[in-house]
């Protein structure tokens, strides 16, 4: 299938992509929140910038969409623009690895989460989380 858009539309598009406080993260953080978890969302002096992160016991989360990190489970490869699309979701893969071996290295506690288990199941996804947190901040 061809882009219907021009490429000025395309890249207004584009830009609108939110990369932080998406819809999955507000809702996971303010459930997590109304448990009395404390956190910080979108470190910038961490790298990788985790969604939530909390430094005092080296915790990190990154809520990942299935799309742009491609999930194993359900990432589709677009059938335009394959030139522009591989090697920019490819870079995010690598980049996804990198960090993890960071945090790893370093001696962090680190938790992905995919978009497709917020969509199935948002509360047990909160609580995953929270026992991840709870059980790295003792």
């Amino acid at each position: 299938m061809t882009d219907n858009l021009t490429p000025e539309q395309r890249n207004k598009n584009m830009k609108a992509i939110k990369s932080s406080h998406t819809k999955m993260e507000d809702q996971i953080c303010r459930a997590l929140w109304s448990m009395g978890l404390r956190f910080r969302r979108n470190v910038k002096g961490l790298p990788g910038k985790p969604d939530i992160a909390i430094k005092k016991y080296k915790i990190v989360i990154f809520l990942d969409s299935c799309f742009w990190h491609r999930c194993p489970e359900h990432f589709k490869k677009p059938k335009s623009n394959t030139a522009y699309w591989e090697p920019k979701i490819e870079n995010n893969v690598i980049r996804d690895i990198n960090i993890t071996q960071y945090y790893i290295t370093n001696n962090w506690h680190i938790l992905r989460v995919w978009e497709h288990d917020y969509k199935r199941e948002l509360n047990n996804t909160v609580i995953k989380i929270a026992y991840f947190i709870k059980t790295h901040s003792q």
